[in-house]
């Protein structure tokens, strides 16, 4: 079993994207995928349950199908940060529970795709960050960066602060976020320049209306980040 713990730059940037496309990938070669949202905010009720489009994503292009409460054991309707609302609920973002329900997922598929919440060091609560959870999981990050104004000086920090967690940076994707970004070609030449790990894909500005539609068009500008 492989897995991985994708991360961003910032929140909105397109972790979804790239972690439902990645798990698109691995299912079209034949690979029993699964992806993981421990953390999400911002549901509403459909039949009786809460729903999130980030979680939907992630079931849908993944080949193994799980119980929903496994891969997201932190749903919350609101869309804002995960310990706030988590303790306006009386709750404890707890990443033991979210490691135990890895480690169940980890054995019913051969990849599982960890997305995780808001940036690399989101807080958490009780003095816990997204780094913490990633260390707890010991799993190689793959960073998003959305590219927009700003964007290397967030990817530069969010990929030393992967680095000094001392995990794998498994490699980097930029996601065109800002669609009329001034000289995107020369940013993402930076990133080459500045970043030693691989570039696992370049996804352009992707106007589809249809969200899935566009998590298939972002599989076709990425690379497995396992190669045989």
């Amino acid at each position: 079993m492989k897995a991985c713990f994708v991360t961003g730059t910032d929140t909105e940037i397109g972790k979804t994207l790239v972690s439902a496309a990645l798990l698109h990938v691995l299912a079209g070669q034949g690979a029993r995928s699964l992806g993981m949202k421990p953390i999400a905010s911002g549901a509403e009720s459909i039949g009786g349950r809460l729903r999130n489009p980030d979680v939907q994503a992630l079931a849908l292009h993944s080949s193994v199908r799980a119980d929903p409460d496994l891969l997201t054991p932190y749903l919350f309707r609101e869309p804002a940060a995960p310990h706030i609302l988590a303790a306006k609920a009386g709750e404890i973002l707890d990443p033991l529970r979210i490691q135990s329900n890895f480690q169940a997922a980890s054995k019913l598929a051969d990849y599982v795709v960890v997305e995780g919440v808001g940036g690399f060091m989101v807080p958490l609560g009780a003095g816990q960050t997204g780094a913490d959870l990633a260390q707890r999981l010991n799993l190689p990050v793959i960073l998003v960066v959305g590219l927009r104004l700003g964007a290397l000086n967030h990817a530069l920090l969010s990929a030393q602060a992967i680095r000094a967690s001392g995990l794998t940076l498994l490699g980097w994707v930029s996601n065109q976020v800002e669609e009329n970004m001034l000289h995107a070609q020369a940013n993402i030449q930076s990133l080459r320049e500045y970043l030693p790990e691989p570039c696992l894909g370049i996804i352009p500005r992707l106007h589809n209306p249809d969200p899935n539609e566009r998590i298939r068009l972002a599989a076709l500008h990425l690379r497995h980040p396992w190669p045989a």
